[in-house]
């Protein structure tokens, strides 16, 4: 059985979908972040986001992220779905989700997976406002 679903994807994510996949009958805890597009970064209205990702390194880091869970908690399966492209106020840039028999370990990995996440791998994002646009630096 595969306990890993990595994605880097233009077409929209399906949150349900991402859910269906990581529940499993071993499963006790199953924690899931959604990221989504606020309407605002420090006090200024936001009219959309881009993304962009070298793609085959940001895949390449997101698996070995995912191993890196795997190995520090007892987890499951893990699931790392991240959108490129413009997307609206409300949209869903990124979906992660763990399962593990114990909730401590998919609270953690969870945790673990979107802080590296965002430090690693090469997905750019920039902000787009009513003044102008500016690239969000995240990364080290």
């Amino acid at each position: 059985m595969n306990n890993t679903q990595i994605v880097l994807s233009a077409e929209p994510l399906n949150i349900q979908s991402c859910i269906d996949w990581i529940m499993s009958p071993e499963s006790g805890g199953i924690d899931v972040f959604i990221g989504t597009v606020r309407n605002a970064t420090k006090g200024k209205a936001v009219l959309k986001l881009d993304f962009e990702a070298y793609e085959p390194m940001a895949i390449n880091e997101m698996e070995k992220i995912a191993q890196q869970a795997f190995e520090k908690w007892s987890v499951q399966k893990v699931l790392i779905h991240h959108r490129t492209g413009t997307l609206q106020v409300g949209e869903v840039p990124v979906i992660i989700a763990v399962s593990a028999a114990h909730r401590d370990a998919a609270f953690a990995a969870c945790r673990y997976i979107i802080d590296t996440l965002k430090q690693t791998v090469p997905i750019w994002k920039k902000e787009a406002f009513e003044d102008g646009e500016v690239w969000v630096a995240e990364h080290p």
